[in-house]
C-alpha cells in the first residue's frame, strides 16, 4: 500500500503568495475555482481506510489551519504520522487543536514576503506555548529568504527548497534530482486526495483531472492503489514513456525534493 497520503482538508487560503497553482487556476480556470472544506464525514471515511502509521500530510492547495474542524481531524488519524505545511498566521489561534495532535509541523517561508516579520512573531507566540511537546518543527525556506538564521535560532529542522513555476511543478530555478530507478518516487509511494474525494496518483498540480483514479465515495484506497490507470502509469516510467502520461508530460518533479544550495 501507498506510504504518503495527502488529505486536501481545506483548499481555502488566507495567504496571496506564489504556491500551489492558486492564481494559475483562479486566472485560466475561473470555472473550477470553488475553494471550500472537506466534509467532516468525509474525513472519517478516509481514516478508517489508512493503513497504521501511514505518513498522512493534511495539505494541498488550502491553508490547513483554516479548517474548521483541524483538531477533530487531526485525531482521526492519531494512529497515522501526521504532518502538514502551513504558514502559521494563525497558529497562536489553533495552538490548542495542534498540539499533542500532530507530529510534525512544516511552517513555510518564502522569498520576498511582505509578511515575513508578522509570520515570525506569530511563529515564536506558537512556540513560546508548546515548548518541548509535539509537533516538530520544520522550516522550509523557499528561494533566498532573507535572514534566514532568525529561523534557525527557532530549533527546529531548517529545509531550503529551490523554487519552481506559479503555476505548477516545473521550470525550476536549478535542474531537479531524478531518482536512480528513473520512476517518480510519488508515484511509487504516494496517494492525494482534494477536499471533494477525489483521489490521484500524486498532489501535483492537476486542473484537468488528468491523474485522478477515482472519488472516495465510489472506490476504496485499496482499489485506487491497485487502479489500472495507476498501474499503467507506472509500467510507461519503468520504459521511459513518462511524456506518454498525461498530467506527468508537463511536470518536471520526480518526487526528490531540491535543496536550495
Amino acid at each position: 500500500m501507498f506510504s504518503h497520503l495527502n488529505v486536501e482538508l481545506t483548499s481555502r487560503c488566507n495567504k496571496a503568495c506564489f504556491c500551489c497553482g492558486r492564481r494559475k487556476m483562479e486566472r485560466e480556470y475561473p470555472h473550477l475555482v470553488d475553494w471550500g472544506d472537506m466534509d467532516h464525514e468525509m474525513v472519517h471515511k478516509i481514516a478508517v481506510q489508512v493503513p497504521h502509521r501511514t505518513i498522512v500530510q493534511f495539505h494541498s492547495n488550502g491553508e490547513p489551519l483554516l479548517y474548521p474542524y483541524l483538531g477533530w481531524a487531526l485525531f482521526q488519524f492519531r494512529h497515522c504520522f501526521r504532518q502538514f505545511n502551513t504558514n502559521g498566521k494563525l497558529l497562536p489561534e489553533k495552538g490548542s487543536e495542534i498540539i499533542d495532535n500532530l507530529d510534525v509541523l512544516t511552517i513555510s517561508v518564502i522569498e520576498k514576503d511582505v509578511e515575513g516579520d508578522y509570520q515570525y512573531d506569530r511563529v515564536k507566540e506558537f512556540l513560546a506555548v508548546k515548548g518541548d511537546r509535539r509537533p516538530n518543527i520544520v522550516f522550509r525556506l523557499l528561494g533566498k529568504v532573507e535572514r534566514p538564521d532568525r529561523w534557525q535560532e527557532l530549533g527546529g529542522v531548517v529545509c531550503t527548497r529551490v523554487l519552481h513555476a506559479p503555476g505548477g511543478s516545473y521550470d525550476y530555478e536549478r535542474e531537479v534530482t531524478k531518482p536512480e530507478i528513473g520512476v517518480c518516487l510519488d508515484l511509487l509511494t504516494h496517494l492525494a486526495i482534494d477536499r471533494y474525494g477525489n483521489i490521484s496518483v500524486c498532489v501535483r498540480f492537476d486542473p484537468d483531472g488528468k491523474l485522478r483514479l477515482g472519488n472516495v465515495n465510489d472506490i476504496s484506497l485499496y482499489d485506487a492503489w491497485k487502479h489500472p490507470k495507476r498501474l499503467k502509469y507506472i509500467e510507461k516510467h519503468i520504459d521511459q514513456h513518462r511524456d506518454n502520461c498525461g498530467g506527468c508530460n508537463g511536470c518536471h518533479y520526480w518526487g526528490v525534493p531540491r535543496n536550495a544550495s
